[in-house]
C-alpha cells in the first residue's frame, strides 16, 4: 500500500514537472503588442487615414515605375501617402482593386473591362470600376527566334504571354485571337521565357509594356532573334493605336534607323466606384487632387518620358470617369472655350454628314465631341474637312 501511494506521488510530481515549463511560458507571455494596446491608436489612425495603395504591376514592367514615381511626387505625409505595389498586371490589378485590402487605385489596360464582360467572370464590372484619366501607351513587343519570319509562322508554336494576369496575357491574347494566330500559349515570366528561346523550347515572347523596357533594353542580342511587326488590322481599331519600336528605343536590338511597326494599348488609372459619402471615396479624391495639382512635375527629368503623352482631360471610350476627377476637370474648364469648340465641332459634323446617313445617338455624339475637344486641346489644330 505504501509503495502504491509512493508511486502515485512520484507520478504526480513527474506530471507537474512536465507542466512547469508550459505554466512558466504562460506566465511570462507578454501582453498584446498591437499599436492600439500600446496606446498608439492616434498614430495608427494617422498612418492609415490618408494612405492610398496603387496596384502597379510586374517589376520588369513600366506600370510599376509609374506607381513608384507617383509615390515620390505626391508624398505629403500625413496629408497623403502613396504606396506602390508589385502585382500580377492588368487583369490581376482589376481583381486586386475589387478584392484585395489596401488597394485604392490601379494601373490597367483600356481593353480590360470588355474582356471581363466577354468572359462573364466579373458581374456588372463596368458599373463597379471608374477611371481617373487615360494614361500612356503600352507597346506590344513580339520577339522571336530566327526561323520565325511572320506572325503566321507562330501558328501551333509555343509562345510565352508572360505570367497570368499580365498585360501580355490580356492584350496579347486578344490580339492573337483577333488576328487568328493559333499559337500554343504558355504563361511564364518573360525573363525566363527569353532564356528558353535560346534553347529552342519557346518560339517567341509577347510582352506588352511601355517602351523602352529593361527586359529588351538590357537583353544581350542573340544571332537571328528579332522583333516581328504587328499590323494595325481593322479588327484592332477599337482600343488599340498604331505605333512603332525604333533603334532609339532598343539600340542593342535594332540597327540605326530601323523601325518595327506594332500596336499599342492605352493604360488607365482606375479606381473603384465608391459612393461619395464613404471614407474610401474621400481618400481617393484627395489622391486625385494631388495628382492634378502636381502633374506638371512628372514632365521633367528624371521621370519617365511617357508622362508627356498623358492628357488628363482625354476621354476613354467604354469607361466612365470617377466623379471627383470629372468635377475637378469641370472646375478648370472654361465655359467660353467649350462653346467655341462645340461650334467648330458642329461645323465639322455638318461637313462630314451625308444626306440619308444614320443619325448618331446623343451618347455617340457626346463621346465623339469629347474626343474632338481632346484633340483640339492636345494639338491646337483645326478639324480636317
Amino acid at each position: 500500500m505504501r509503495g502504491a501511494v509512493l508511486s502515485c506521488v512520484v507520478a504526480a510530481g513527474v506530471a507537474l514537472a512536465a507542466l512547469a515549463p508550459v505554466a512558466a511560458q504562460t506566465v511570462r507571455a507578454p501582453k498584446s503588442a498591437t499599436a492600439a494596446a500600446a496606446g498608439e491608436g492616434g498614430k495608427l489612425q494617422e498612418s492609415n487615414e490618408w494612405t492610398v495603395g496603387i496596384a502597379g504591376g510586374l517589376l520588369e514592367g513600366t506600370n510599376i515605375r509609374f506607381a513608384a514615381e507617383m509615390a515620390k511626387v505626391l508624398d505629403d505625409r500625413p496629408n497623403l501617402r502613396v504606396l506602390p505595389m508589385v502585382t500580377y498586371g492588368a487583369l490581376g490589378n482589376i481583381e486586386d482593386l475589387l478584392y484585395l485590402r489596401g488597394v485604392d487605385v490601379t494601373i490597367t489596360s483600356a481593353d480590360v473591362l470588355d474582356e471581363f464582360v466577354r468572359n462573364g467572370t466579373l458581374a456588372n464590372i463596368k458599373n463597379r470600376i471608374r477611371y481617373i484619366c487615360s494614361f500612356y501607351i503600352n507597346e506590344m513587343h513580339v520577339y522571336v527566334r530566327p526561323e520565325i519570319k511572320t506572325l503566321e509562322d507562330l501558328q501551333g508554336k509555343k509562345v510565352s504571354f508572360n505570367t497570368v494576369g499580365s498585360a501580355a496575357n490580356l492584350t496579347g491574347g486578344i490580339v492573337f485571337d483577333r488576328l487568328k494566330i493559333g499559337a500554343e500559349k504558355v504563361f511564364i515570366n518573360n525573363s525566363v521565357a527569353l532564356e528558353k528561346m535560346r534553347t529552342g523550347e519557346i518560339a517567341g515572347v509577347v510582352h506588352v509594356t511601355g517602351k523602352p523596357t529593361d527586359l529588351f533594353a538590357k537583353f544581350k542580342p542573340e544571332p537571328g532573334f528579332h522583333f516581328l511587326p504587328v499590323p494595325f488590322a481593322r479588327s484592332l481599331q477599337d482600343y488599340y493605336v498604331p505605333t512603332k519600336l525604333t533603334s532609339q528605343d532598343y539600340p542593342n536590338l535594332l540597327k540605326p534607323g530601323e523601325t518595327i511597326e506594332t500596336i499599342g494599348v492605352p493604360q488607365v488609372l482606375a479606381v473603384y466606384n465608391w459612393s461619395p459619402e464613404t471614407e474610401r471615396y474621400r481618400r481617393v479624391s484627395r489622391f486625385v487632387e494631388y495628382l492634378f495639382k502636381r502633374f506638371d512635375q512628372f514632365k521633367q527629368p528624371p521621370f519617365h518620358p511617357k508622362w508627356n503623352e498623358i492628357n488628363l482631360a482625354s476621354s476613354l471610350p467604354g469607361w466612365t470617369r470617377f466623379r471627383a476627377a470629372e468635377e475637378l476637370l469641370a472646375s478648370t474648364r472654361s465655359p467660353e472655350a467649350d462653346v467655341a469648340v462645340k461650334q467648330q465641332f458642329d461645323q465639322w459634323m455638318s461637313a462630314k454628314t451625308t444626306p440619308g446617313g444614320r443619325r448618331m445617338s446623343e451618347d455617340e455624339t457626346r463621346v465623339l465631341f469629347e474626343q474632338f475637344r481632346d484633340w483640339m486641346k492636345r494639338d491646337g489644330g483645326q478639324p480636317a474637312r
